[in-house]
């Protein structure tokens, strides 16, 4: 994007050792902000870190971190502070996403898409707020981009617990900046709907779909996706990670409890 300026600022992206969330880091980076890079990941995570310091400059760092798990995150908003001295943009990017047809998605499948993407998302709220509200580990206010999906939007085959939890996401970040402004918190909460961007899970996802007979082929799939977006494409990670930027600038200073769609028109 460029003309943004998030100099001074200090940003948690979670799920950050690849794909979407690698971008967002490097686009938060590129825009003047230190980024901790959390991830299950580590050796990916710490690559990620370092090559943010070779290209960005140094204060840069990584925290292992399943979002999933409470002490965790505890342990990963310290880090960020520690690393970091503040902390007050936070993206919660990390999800999972795996296709099975209704009758077919197994126990298992649904608690680890739940407990990822909406366990995850809401301890990250949690502790987002109570480290950036004043009295905080931080205190300074700030801006917490949640990632849902245009799969919140749309109803797409195969994907039926992951739209579930992405709509989850959505409401949970409307709840969280209506709390956020009624105690003073000084804290923005937003959400973008990513349309579909040809990462490790997106490509995963157009194999699934044609191995579920529901397309031809994955190329079949990614047509399908392609034939629903106005813009005529998929989406790209510059594209995504740019709105993040965005909704964390103080461009968006009066903006709170909306999600953005970033989707090139999938879901209008």
């Amino acid at each position: 994007m460029g003309s943004l300026d998030l100099s001074g600022r200090k940003a948690l992206v979670t799920g950050a050792a690849q794909g979407l969330g690698e971008g967002m880091a490097k686009a938060l980076a590129a825009a003047g902000a230190k980024v901790v890079v959390s991830d299950v990941q580590k050796d990916a995570g710490e690559a990620v870190a370092d090559a943010l310091d070779k290209e960005y400059g140094a204060g840069n760092g990584f925290v292992a971190h399943d979002v999933s798990d409470e002490g965790d995150w505890e342990n990963a908003v310290v880090a960020a502070n520690d690393i970091l001295g503040g902390l007050d943009i936070l993206v919660n990017n990390a999800g999972i996403e795996i296709t099975s047809l209704l009758t077919e998605v197994t126990a298992d499948e649904i608690r680890k898409m739940l407990e990822v993407n909406v366990l995850g998302t809401t301890l990250g709220i949690k502790y987002g707020l109570r480290t950036m509200r004043p009295g905080g580990l931080a205190g300074q206010g700030g801006a917490i981009i949640n990632v849902a999906s245009v799969a919140a939007t749309i109803a797409f085959p195969g994907i039926a617990v992951y739209s579930a939890t992405k709509s989850a996401i959505d409401r949970l970040t409307r709840v969280a900046a209506m709390e956020s402004g009624k105690l003073g918190y000084g804290v923005r909460v937003n959400c973008i709907y990513p349309g579909l961007v040809p990462t490790a899970m997106g490509a995963g996802l157009a194999n699934d779909c044609a191995e579920l007979g529901l397309f031809e082929s994955p190329e079949a799939a990614v047509a399908a996706v392609v034939g629903l977006t106005p813009a005529g494409r998929l989406g790209e990670v510059s594209d995504i990670a740019d709105a993040v930027v965005f909704l964390a600038s103080n461009e968006s200073r009066f903006i709170t409890g909306v999600g953005l769609p970033v989707d090139g028109g999938m879901g209008m």
